[in-house]
């Protein structure tokens, strides 16, 4: 379910349940790096976050002046019963709209930002193009989506963290609640994805995760 934060809520809202564990470990983004400029210049940009509650995002972004909307899109994926019976073929039927509107119940608002993370490798396939066109017409015309696709799905690299902000160029991994990654991406299935986007820009990175921060 989705909550908001601004100046005036307390971070320490209760969080879902899920949770984190173990230690934090830095990660250079040069995603990250080239949205801050852009949050530290534009205050009043209302961003949607996803994943567990952060404290230090939410903090780190209402200092900047902007308003928070806290989205754990993966795991309300997982724990709502969205499935209201099979097809044909054996394969469950969706409530996706359903799921649209507890994940992402924007009560008619508009966003600048989405601090997507890895959520679309997590996400059950019916769900992925529809959460996709559902957070394209939430959007203001030039607002980004930052987004981490994994590249490989095998062991290590299939790990889900939550991603928390720093004023530098890094932001720290923490190990989520994990649930099965769903899919790796290319460039080219990126592209496709997210068909009808003004652009997007890609940032090299050195691990399995490519770093892509999406235009409206």
């Amino acid at each position: 379910m989705l909550r908001w934060f601004d100046r005036k809520h307390e971070a320490a809202a209760p969080p879902p349940a899920g949770g984190l564990a173990g230690a934090r470990v830095p990660r250079h983004s040069g995603a990250w790096a080239e949205l801050r400029k852009r949050l530290q210049a534009e205050p009043g940009l209302r961003i949607i976050d996803t994943g567990y509650t952060s404290p230090a995002n939410i903090n780190f972004l209402t200092g900047l002046g902007h308003s928070v909307f806290l989205a754990d899109l993966v795991f309300d994926a997982y724990t709502g019963d969205w499935h209201t019976g099979a097809g044909e073929d054996g394969n469950p039927i969706w409530n996706i709209e359903g799921y649209l509107d507890h994940a992402l119940h924007l009560s008619g608002r508009t966003y600048d930002v989405v601090l997507l993370w890895t959520a679309l490798d997590f996400l059950p396939e019916p769900l992925l193009a529809p959460l996709v066109a559902h957070l394209f017409e939430a959007m203001n015309p030039g607002g980004q989506v930052l987004a981490f696709f994994h590249t490989r799905t095998q062991a290590e690299d299939a790990i889900r963290y939550r991603y928390h902000l720093t004023p530098g160029d890094d932001v720290e991994m923490q190990r989520s609640q994990q649930f099965p990654i769903q899919r790796a991406f290319t460039n080219r299935s990126i592209e496709r994805l997210f068909a009808g986007w003004s652009g997007h820009r890609q940032f090299l990175a050195k691990d399995s995760v490519s770093e892509v921060i999406i235009t409206r």
